[in-house]
């Protein structure tokens, strides 16, 4: 993986225009680094002018250099039309792992008392989604039926990284599948968890059935968490966790792939947790916040000690400028996208002149 190369992919409306600010915050003047930043252009023009191929080409980038930054993009609704990126993307840099992190932002109430960041940790691919579905039958007699599948090394990608992430934010993993009344399906994320949780003793481990999960979700969030989850289970609990801290602006998602082994991912790409936002477009108002914390996820994973801290300082310095009431109006502020970037800049460069001084 090259940590000093960022794939860049562009997108629509003010997704594209948020995603311009936090490019603004990765150059050399900022962080003391050159970062390589190819780009290409996935917005809907491009990729209905390309049948889609701009995007494969992109996902080779990604999978040839490690690092992938996208921009938020619309997924038109028409049969035939070039549909979503994301499925082009996934599939094609190996993906089998999607984390989203809900985090407390300074000044925002969160719901019922929610305070330490909470990461989803979910299959990527297979469960309910492409599943084989029928019918059978007629009237009141006639019968759905559903084939999903998941794979063990789907399993242990989710086990093995909800445990890492625990181990570098120093969070518990908590949670887990319906094992009980699915050992033989459910059952085995459950055994990839247990797994994991041997290779890693360190980490606090407590698992729950999913429906316990939900219940205990917002009793048990004194502490940051970290939940392995079977595809759908996760993209509920995503939906479920980043409004809990009352607003999703703070929140980025991660795709991630592996090869053979599990050890290290082979790519990251992060995008925002929000759409394109079209009602906000050219009116420098929406909040940049989530595309810079998700450019700042992306330094943070790698193995390059500069690199990592300068994905700490973007993180911290976004965080400390919102508790200070640089604030854009989604927060209740009166800052505009590019006097908010503005300011994570400043302070971005601040936090890395000065530790380098220490």
């Amino acid at each position: 993986m090259d940590a000093r190369t960022i794939v860049v992919l562009e997108g629509d409306q003010t997704g594209q225009e948020l995603l311009e600010a936090a490019l603004r915050v990765l150059q050399p003047d900022v962080l003391g680094l050159e970062l390589e930043l190819p780009r290409y252009d996935l917005s809907l023009g491009r990729r209905r002018e390309t049948r889609n191929e701009i995007v494969r080409e992109a996902a080779a980038a990604i999978a040839r250099h490690g690092l992938g930054l996208k921009a938020a993009t619309v997924t038109p609704e028409g049969q035939g039309d070039v549909g979503s990126p994301n499925r082009i993307l996934r599939e094609d840099i190996g993906g089998k792992v999607i984390v989203r992190t809900g985090r407390r932002i300074p000044g925002v109430l969160p719901v019922g008392g929610v305070h330490s960041p909470i990461s989803v940790v979910r299959m990527a691919v297979g469960d309910a989604y492409g599943a084989k579905e029928w019918r059978e039958g007629e009237g009141d007699a006639e019968i759905a039926f559903r084939t999903e599948r998941i794979e063990r090394r789907i399993c242990r990608a989710v086990a093995e990284f909800a445990f890492r992430q625990a181990e570098r934010t120093g969070a518990k993993v908590f949670g887990g599948p319906k094992y009980t009344v699915s050992p033989i399906y459910e059952g085995m994320l459950k055994e990839e968890m247990d797994a994991a949780a041997a290779r890693h003793p360190d980490v606090p481990y407590e698992p729950q059935l999913i429906d316990a999960t939900f219940a205990l979700l917002i009793s048990s969030s004194g502490a940051p968490m970290v939940i392995p989850a079977l595809n759908r289970d996760g993209d509920i609990l995503s939906d479920l966790v980043l409004p809990l801290f009352g607003s999703i602006a703070g929140s980025e998602s991660l795709l991630v792939a592996f090869g053979e082994e599990i050890d290290r991912p082979t790519a990251l790409m992060a995008e925002a947790a929000h759409g394109t936002a079209p009602a906000l477009e050219g009116k420098d108002v929406a909040n940049p916040m989530a595309m810079i914390l998700a450019s700042a996820a992306l330094l943070g994973h790698s193995d390059d000690a500069e690199c990592a801290t300068a994905g700490r300082a973007i993180r911290e310095a976004t965080l400390e400028a919102v508790a200070e009431g640089i604030r854009t109006a989604d927060l209740g502020g009166h800052h505009g996208t590019t006097a908010f970037t503005d300011e994570v800049i400043r302070r971005t460069r601040t936090k890395l002149e000065v530790w380098a001084s220490l």
